[in-house]
């Protein structure tokens, strides 16, 4: 009667010898130095990424602030290389139409930011940027930052008569996260967004399609210590220079690398299961027909 087929061990039984183990525990480390290579990739590349930013910060106050018309018009595309650049402009604040943006945050505490409408006497062009339109163009500027939907007088309150602004020049925003703002009783109206879209159906007159956030003012408005919006930092483009993409891709490769020791023990272990079903085979062949056969039935 012949015998049994030999008996397949299973993964476990393979994998839980010593000698695999102890191949395992030296992956597994390669794998975790691997790992930390990828995180320590990930860190160089925001650190770079941070420090191109700044050095970009530095360069654009070292230039000092342009005048808006040499930089855009009112109702004009808004280019993106203009995001974070400083900027200066002369007009009248109309306090009438001021409205605050909810759900913004500052150092991690959420809040509004206050936006103004202001009417452009000068924007370094002698009025060439609008002659050709309805009016003198309204620039929203975002003066700073309060915590409460309803802050203190001294937020809401902007000099009278002609004032020079300075700030970072940002983008419009979009509409997409609507929802109506809920009622602000007691305080200005609330918005979602600083979207030109929607404030040309709320302020008279041209409008751009960008805005300014407020770094100074002559005359200046009342100073957070003194219950004035808190200042804002400068903006950045969304997307722009979050991360350096070579050490990204470099992070990725360390973890690639990472997940291939460990896809290797899994390889060794089948290639040992499949060895010692083999093994098996030839012993129980010897035992069936221990001469042995070559060719033309010669003992081998």
């Amino acid at each position: 009667m012949p015998d049994a087929p030999p008996a397949r061990r299973s993964f476990w039984a393979v994998a839980l010898q010593p000698r695999m183990l102890a191949i395992l525990l030296l992956l597994l480390a390669a794998a975790l130095v691997c790992g930390r290579l990828g995180v320590w990739q990930i860190d160089r590349a925001y650190e770079r990424a941070n420090l191109a930013a700044q050095q970009e910060a530095a360069e654009a106050a070292a230039t000092g602030p342009a005048a808006l018309g040499e930089l855009v018009a009112p109702q004009a595309s808004f280019p993106g290389e203009l995001v974070g650049r400083q900027t200066w402009v002369e007009g009248e604040w109309e306090p009438d139409g001021q409205t605050l943006v909810a759900g913004r945050t500052l150092d991690g505490v959420e809040g509004y930011l206050v936006l103004t409408p202001l009417r452009v006497t000068d924007d370094g062009t002698g009025g060439a940027s609008w002659a050709g339109l309805s009016g003198a163009p309204v620039l929203p500027v975002v003066r700073g930052w309060v915590e409460s939907p309803t802050p203190d007088a001294a937020a809401l309150d902007v000099p009278d008569g002609e004032v020079r602004v300075e700030g970072w020049l940002q983008a419009s925003e979009s509409t997409l996260r609507t929802g109506d703002a809920p009622a602000n009783p007691g305080g200005p109206p609330l918005t979602q967004d600083i979207a030109s879209s929607h404030l040309a159906n709320v302020w008279d007159g041209p409008i751009y399609t960008g805005y300014v956030v407020l770094t100074g003012s002559d005359p200046a408005q009342p100073a957070a210590a003194e219950g004035g919006p808190a200042p804002l930092p400068r903006p950045v483009l969304e997307g722009g220079s979050d991360v350096n993409l070579q050490n990204f891709f470099y992070a990725l490769q360390w973890w690639v690398f990472g997940l291939f020791a460990f896809s290797l023990w899994i390889r060794l272990v089948r290639d040992e299961m499949a060895g010692g079903r083999r093994e098996t085979r030839r012993r129980a062949d010897r035992t069936d027909d221990p001469v042995g056969r070559g060719i033309a039935g010669l003992p081998s």
